[in-house]
């Protein structure tokens, strides 16, 4: 503790003359001030904590998206590539479609690898049933869109992506 001497006048003014105090008159820090600083930071440490957890679902979220939409182009690309075929593409009668079924044509062929990639891409497992994609209006206004479980990224139980192109 800074020792205080006797003000000396100056003019005016008093002069307040103070020495830094000495070890001798310094004392450690007392055991509440370092629980209060040790509180402090663990509350910080557990915003910082949260704040990561937030971000690392957007993280999942925003890829899950991504490879939405680059499956709704890779399906585009082989309808484009057995255009004379496209109309075999077409699963508006089925709606959403779940499960990738037996092959045949190219086109069912294309439809199940389709459906497949988007289980592994997506959902991380092929036998997954809430990822699902859907072809409509083929080829003229194709509208492709892919439907997934968004939950485990934070997001809301079903999500939907859509890509409309013309083959």
């Amino acid at each position: 503790m800074p020792v205080i001497r006797k003000p000396e006048s100056v003019g005016a003014f008093r002069r307040v003359r103070i020495q830094p105090a000495t070890p001798a008159h310094m004392r450690g820090v007392s055991l509440i001030e370092v629980l209060v600083s040790v509180v402090i930071l663990g509350i910080g440490l557990m915003g910082v904590a949260a704040m990561q957890s937030v971000a690392l679902r957007g993280g999942q979220s925003s890829l899950e998206t991504s490879q939405a939409v680059m499956q709704t182009n890779a399906i585009a690309e082989a309808m484009r590539a057995n255009r004379a075929n496209a109309l075999d593409y077409n699963t508006a009668g089925a709606g959403f479609l779940c499960a990738a079924g037996a092959g045949g044509t190219l086109a069912q062929n294309d439809l199940r690898e389709w459906l497949n990639n988007m289980k592994t891409n997506i959902a991380g497992n092929v036998a997954d049933v809430t990822t699902c994609g859907r072809i409509e209006n083929c080829p003229d206004d194709c509208e492709i869109s892919v439907r997934w479980d968004d939950r485990r990224a934070g997001g809301s139980s079903t999500r939907t992506i859509t890509t409309r192109t013309r083959i």
